[in-house]
């Protein structure tokens, strides 16, 4: 339980420093070589599912030697390892500073907010306005609230870290190769069932632990109705949850590497965003982030 509590403080603190080596840009390497050279000719979806099963299995594999062999030097540097690799599975605070750097940016200038939006989100942001910029920043933090914190705190609590690492892998997988393009179509088609399958039940639980710390839970009719309109079975449920407490909406027609996808109106108000709705699910982010790490130390401690 005290290691994950200075894993989060930590993570409140830096975020994720560029000084220090992050897993998950190693994770990035290997999913982009095993891409590079599985992803052509036949059966492709068969060397999808090869790749993701390999990394996934593997992650958690090298994560658990990693805690025995440390623990058989010393529980201290066990404890100091399984701190560490905490911290690196939380990634609430880098997202919520790029997200107020977007609504900077784009109050300085649209071209500026297309720039910086780009940091965070996979569309082409090339044509964006300054309203779809700001929505689709409100957006991915929303989904990253469960990608980002919840969801890994959900397998931490369910299999220790090396489970959270894994997951992590899983989720890095899915923002990779996940994307329903032709070039992923097949190949990325497990990586994607995956990560839905993974994210499911945190999906809900983020959901719901948006609006109860907004104090809102009159908002889970309008969650379950919403939520499932999303091409995701999963990232329409954090989205529906903020839409609900902002009463505004969010989804519509974006671009990824050239092709257009449409995603269904979450929300019925299109109203302007402001800086003040960024700063108020920011709030409503870190309120749920306290409300998972307690559920997950009260886990811990049963």
């Amino acid at each position: 339980m005290l290691n994950l509590i200075v894993a989060y403080l930590l993570d409140r603190i830096w975020g994720d420093p560029l000084w220090l080596p992050h897993p998950v840009v190693g994770f990035g390497r290997l999913i982009s070589w095993g891409e590079h050279r599985l992803n052509r000719g036949n059966h492709r979806r068969l060397k999808g599912a090869f790749l993701t099963a390999t990394l996934v299995a593997g992650t958690y594999l090298l994560t658990y030697s990693l805690l025995l062999g440390a623990g058989h030097i010393t529980p201290w540097l066990a404890s100091v390892v399984s701190t560490l690799l905490l911290f690196y599975g939380l990634a609430g605070t880098t997202l919520i500073r790029e997200v107020r750097e977007v609504f900077r940016a784009v109050d300085r200038s649209t071209e500026e907010g297309r720039k910086q939006v780009a940091r965070i989100v996979g569309r082409d942001t090339r044509e964006l306005t300054d309203q779809e910029i700001r929505t689709a920043a409100l957006e991915t933090l929303a989904e990253n609230l469960n990608d980002g914190v919840i969801a890994p705190l959900f397998w931490y609590a369910l299999l220790g870290v090396p489970g959270m690492m894994a997951y992590k892998m899983v989720n890095t997988l899915d923002s990779m190769i996940g994307y329903r393009i032709p070039r992923y179509l097949h190949f990325g088609c497990p990586a994607a069932r995956l990560d839905d399958l993974a994210g499911y039940l945190p999906a809900r639980l983020t959901a719901l632990l948006m609006i109860l710390v907004a104090g809102r839970p009159s908002l889970l009719g309008f969650v379950r109705r919403q939520g499932c309109r999303h091409a995701s079975p999963n990232s329409g449920y954090p989205e529906a949850a903020l839409a609900g407490i902002l009463n505004c909406r969010f989804g519509g027609s974006h671009h990824y590497f050239g092709v257009e996808v449409w995603k269904p109106f979450i929300g019925t108000n299109d109203r302007p965003l402001t800086t003040a709705d960024m700063e108020r699910s920011v709030r409503i982010n870190r309120l749920a982030e306290l409300a998972a790490i307690a559920l997950c130390c009260l886990t811990t401690l049963g």
